[in-house]
């Protein structure tokens, strides 16, 4: 499960060392952790990042098969932990570590930055593989962080970017060595963490309202 750890004005949000999967229980343990370092105040910012191969491997299909008549209602969870990093009125940093597939690699793209490691582990969007479409909201999240050009080729060819490719398309800011990844990420944090407050929430807010509003539909989240 997710913990959350403190160095001087930084947060980190280690996510696990599973394939680290959307259960209902995860993503309201992330949401705990989101309240926590939302309700710190003054200078702070995020890291979220993981233990061992995965960063995340997305939604939790093993429960979706079990809980089908549920899923609106679990669209509508993941949905908001999007909106509410995309959002979040502190700097935002995705160091990731392993592999980031589906959902988890929409979460990386509502942060700020996002450090790759470069040498191993893929970046991936398989939906289009895997038969499972898009909702509205994650096809708005994706659309409003990648380029036209690499969105278009992430969603419909489900193609795997390594750091260095992923650095090229602009999906990830930086590409570096494995042991790098963490420090780094936190070093770009805390370089950061004076920005946070409502001003920045504010910015996030008004730049991603179309966004936002597609993945605050509560009615509607399938599309």
């Amino acid at each position: 499960m997710p913990t959350l750890d403190r160095q001087d004005d930084v947060f980190v949000l280690d996510l696990g060392d599973t394939e680290n999967r959307f259960h209902p229980d995860w993503l309201h343990a992330v949401g705990a952790a989101l309240d926590e370092v939302e309700r710190a105040g003054g200078a702070r910012a995020l890291v979220t990042t993981a233990t061992g191969k995965f960063y995340s491997n997305g939604l939790d299909l093993d429960w979706l098969g079990a809980h089908g008549d549920s899923f609106q209602e679990y669209a509508n969870l993941v949905h908001a932990l999007f909106a509410r990093v995309l959002s979040l009125p502190v700097p935002t940093v995705a160091a990731l570590q392993g592999h980031t597939f589906a959902a988890g690699a929409m979460l990386s793209l509502a942060h700020d930055i996002r450090v790759m490691r470069a040498d191993r582990g893929f970046w991936c969007l398989p939906e289009v593989a895997i038969d499972i479409p898009f909702t509205r909201g994650m096809s708005a999240l994706i659309q409003s962080r990648l380029t036209p050009r690499a969105a278009h080729e992430a969603m419909t060819t489900g193609r795997r970017y390594g750091g260095t490719d992923a650095l090229a398309a602009g999906i990830v800011d930086h590409a570096v060595a494995q042991e790098a990844v963490r420090p780094f990420a936190v070093e770009l944090a805390a370089g950061l963490a004076g920005n946070a407050g409502d001003t920045l929430g504010t910015i996030k807010t008004r730049m991603y309202a179309p966004v936002l509003a597609v993945l605050n539909d509560r009615e509607n989240p399938l599309g």
